[in-house]
């Protein structure tokens, strides 16, 4: 049997795994009951709340190629989950490295930052509540950005 918090890192994955397939329809389902964030020097600010919105977001900020991928590989590394698994809560933090390499840019690392997370189990079945990003290390984002939330 496969315990809560692999559950919720296998959410995190399935995340990073949509963005790189640039199944950001996939990627806005994940949340069905959540909300993805940004942070600033005032705490987080919500930028999308639902699968709709969610998914627009994503489309409004990441360039996909021909390929229909944005030529990315999301790395989600040092992850610490923290599960209550009567309240049918959970709460991650993990860190992110951006790969990218496209025909006008070399394999490079584009972006390092830190997610922290919170989770709720509805009806069995865990969901992103809260993905709130942090930028801790930028490079070039041009070919992978279209604009910077």
């Amino acid at each position: 049997m496969v315990d809560d918090a692999r559950l919720i890192e296998k959410l995190l994955f399935t995340y990073a795994d949509g963005v790189d397939a640039g199944d950001l329809a996939a990627v806005g389902a994940l949340f069905r009951h959540g909300r993805v964030c940004g942070e600033t020097p005032t705490g987080p600010v919500t930028l999308a709340d639902g699968p709709d919105a969610v998914e627009a977001f994503y489309r409004s900020i990441i360039r996909l190629y021909d390929d229909g991928t944005p030529r990315t590989r999301h790395i989600t590394t040092n992850v610490v989950v923290d599960v209550d698994p009567e309240a049918g809560t959970a709460s991650a933090a993990s860190s992110y490295t951006v790969f990218q390499a496209t025909e006008g840019l070399p394999l490079q690392a584009v972006i390092i930052g830190r997610y922290a997370d919170t989770f709720r189990r509805i009806e069995g079945t865990w969901w992103f509540e809260t993905r709130t990003m942090r930028a801790d290390l930028t490079g070039d984002l041009s070919a992978h950005l279209l604009h910077r939330p």
